[in-house]
């Protein structure tokens, strides 16, 4: 893991005190919500599309079919990748002082795709095993049709940065006695109880990373 210094990509101009540039912050969000939006340009218009994405080491991953449109106008592009977690609604004691308590990434560069099938497979494997521990071995084996029809593109952590929302509404001194209720509405994530299949054979039991899933609950490299 190493740590860089912001580029002019990355670098906050406005709410520059909410930014975060070190890696330990950058991995511990993009940990935590493997929900992302990828954003490119497609025939001089902006498009962005949502997906997962998953970490190793100095990159991150995202993957789609092979005859997606996004994977290929994505590929040795330049892209930008968001990462956002919502922590909590700011109700303030006037309406342009709401806001909203977050962490967020933005990932900045050139998305390479993988192309080597031994490559394509071990980052499948990982990104698996980082979500649901011990599944990856109860599985049918993947198919080399299924492996090609496949498409991952990774992008460095090279150009990165964080930007972090917290603490209660800002209001200015002269608005502290307006007698309108102010304060954070707490927003969490939590997972329902598992749905089985109704295909399901009888004997076939809950796993454990079924039924401890949590966004961000394993430890990533």
């Amino acid at each position: 893991m190493t740590n860089t210094p912001p580029s002019e990509r990355t670098r906050a101009r406005r709410m520059h005190e909410k930014a975060a540039y070190d890696r330990a912050t950058i991995d511990a969000i993009l940990d935590a919500m493997p929900v992302a939006h990828v954003g490119y340009v497609k025939d001089g218009a902006p498009v962005v599309i949502p997906t997962l994405q998953w970490r190793i080491g100095d990159q991150i991953y995202w993957h789609g079919s092979s005859a997606s449109r996004t994977q290929r106008t994505a590929r040795d592009a330049q892209v930008c990748v968001t990462v956002t977690l919502t922590d909590a609604m700011v109700l303030a004691r006037s309406g342009l002082e709401h806001s909203v308590n977050f962490r967020a990434v933005m990932v900045f560069g050139a998305a390479r795709a993988v192309t080597d099938p031994a490559e394509k497979a071990e980052v499948l494997r990982v990104m698996m095993e980082q979500m649901f521990p011990g599944r990856w071995d109860q599985l049918r084996p993947m198919t080399a049709q299924e492996l090609k029809a496949t498409a991952i593109l990774s992008l460095p952590l090279s150009e990165a940065s964080a930007k972090i929302g917290t603490g209660m509404p800002t209001d200015p001194p002269e608005d502290l006695a307006t007698p309108v209720w102010a304060g954070l509405l707490p927003i969490t994530l939590s997972m329902g109880a598992p749905i089985p299949d109704p295909n399901l054979h009888p004997d076939t039991q809950l796993p454990d990373h079924a039924k401890n899933y949590r966004f961000g609950a394993v430890s990533r490299p």
